[in-house]
């Protein structure tokens, strides 16, 4: 009877000093969370100070030589989980081109000309018109990850056989090149490998139209370091290609063939092609045009019913193809030819006859499934080849070209449109954002 107070007593002390000991161990967590949170929002500080005194001194002071990284050993940008999630109208979210305004001897003078802008060589003209308007296109060039130089470098035609002469390129560049430099730092402080060029000429870069010419003048020294958009493009090493490049399309007026698609039971033309073929190719200093292959066609197949084969020009020549099942895209002085672009685009299956040819866009065009490829040696065997496939497999083929995304891919609209020749050109431009001074710095911050 004694004893119980005495226990009751003891309970209620050890209650109380358990009690006391759990406010001493909750007040010890919140005072580590305090400190915790306390360092973190310390660091954020530290960090959000830190970026925007960097892009202070990024954006608003003159760039700096010593702080040129090695942008051969810098790593790609942004990474492939920051493309995936922070995307613009499908590109990298914030990426910005600054185009030049030139004087008018560049571009605008060359316009007097009512062919330059329409031609197979006016991709130069038609990527100019659809930067001014992108939404990528940036009026502050410390913004800029890339910078265009608008150059019209085909649109100087010959007044003895009125195509372009492309003579004066080099000359015509490098003076662009003195008056950016002159006027900007960008130039210099990348040494132009943030700078965009157009060379749609037969052999891209090289400015010349025979192969061994072109292979021996080289791309100039200057633009070396550059990015090339040019339509020559090939699976082996070529000279003219050696240089940092993106393949485009020639230039097709989208007017000109996207009224026209055909499709069906209209196509009374097996095979077509219409363009030169010499009867007797002329050797030029020990070349013959197209390798002889277009003579070869027109000896083996010009009385064959199923070939429509012409040699003189039409204007309404479109029409043809709009009626056409297989278009043949033979070489002439280079692989490429504007009938890669018009046969696509007005439904008729390209074959393709020249060898090692490198296509367009290829991750948005789909060439293996909507062409065929036919080996330069093959050309005899090409009626063979032809009801072959016409036999087999021509509806699959067919309904893979009338998908409307391999036409949008290599036309160039203006103002540009989703998913059209400009947009692939900017896509491809986002996979060579390591090349620009301004995304290396931002990346190694």
């Amino acid at each position: 009877m004694i004893v119980l107070p005495k226990m009751v007593e003891i309970s209620r002390t050890s209650k109380k000093k358990r009690f006391l000991n759990l406010n001493i161990i909750n007040h010890r967590k919140n005072s580590l969370i305090c400190f915790k949170s306390s360092k973190y929002l310390l660091l954020c500080a530290c960090f959000s100070f830190y970026f925007f005194t960097s892009f202070l001194l990024t954006t608003h002071n003159n760039p700096n030589p010593s702080l040129i990284h090695h942008l051969s050993n810098s790593n790609p940008f942004p990474s492939k989980a920051l493309a995936e999630t922070t995307l613009d109208h499908g590109h990298p979210k914030g990426l910005k081109i600054f185009v030049y305004d030139l004087p008018p001897k560049f571009n605008a003078d060359w316009l007097s000309d009512g062919r330059c802008g329409g031609h197979l060589f006016a991709s130069e003209v038609a990527i100019h018109r659809a930067l001014l308007t992108s939404h990528v296109r940036s009026l502050d060039p410390y913004e800029a990850d890339f910078f265009f130089l608008p150059v019209y470098v085909s649109c100087n035609f010959s007044s003895l056989n009125g195509f372009p002469a492309i003579a004066h390129a080099p000359s015509l560049l490098s003076s662009a090149v003195d008056v950016i430099s002159g006027q900007f730092p960008f130039w210099n402080r990348s040494h132009g490998s943030d700078h965009i060029f157009v060379a749609s000429h037969d052999f891209g870069a090289c400015f010349h139209a025979m192969e061994d010419m072109a292979m021996a003048h080289g791309i100039p020294q200057f633009l070396k370091n550059s990015i090339i958009l040019q339509t020559f493009g090939v699976k082996y090493k070529h000279p003219c290609q050696d240089v940092q490049n993106i393949l485009i399309p020639p230039y097709i007026v989208p007017e000109s063939v996207e009224s026209a698609v055909v499709d069906g039971p209209r196509r009374d033309i097996f095979a077509f092609f219409r363009g030169k073929m010499e009867v007797n190719p002329k050797n030029v200093s020990g070349r013959f045009y197209g390798k002889r292959v277009r003579t070869a066609i027109w000896k083996k197949f010009h009385r064959d019913r199923r070939f429509h084969l012409r040699r003189h020009r039409f204007a309404g020549y479109r029409s043809e193809i709009a009626r056409s099942v297989f278009c043949l895209c033979p070489l002439g002085w280079a692989p490429w030819s504007p009938r890669l672009v018009e046969s696509v685009a007005l439904g008729c299956v390209p074959v393709i006859i020249a060898d090692g040819i490198r296509l367009p866009f290829p991750a948005a065009v789909d060439w293996p499934g909507i062409s065929l490829t036919v080996a330069e040696k093959d050309v005899g065997k090409l009626g063979k080849i032809l009801e072959r496939v016409a036999g087999t497999n021509l509806t699959t083929i067919q309904n893979n070209l009338w998908d409307p995304k391999n036409r949008r891919a290599l036309l160039f609209h203006n103002p540009s449109q989703m998913h059209d020749a400009t947009w692939q050109v900017i896509s491809a431009l986002a996979k060579k954002l390591d090349r620009s001074f301004r995304s290396s710095r931002i990346l190694h911050q």
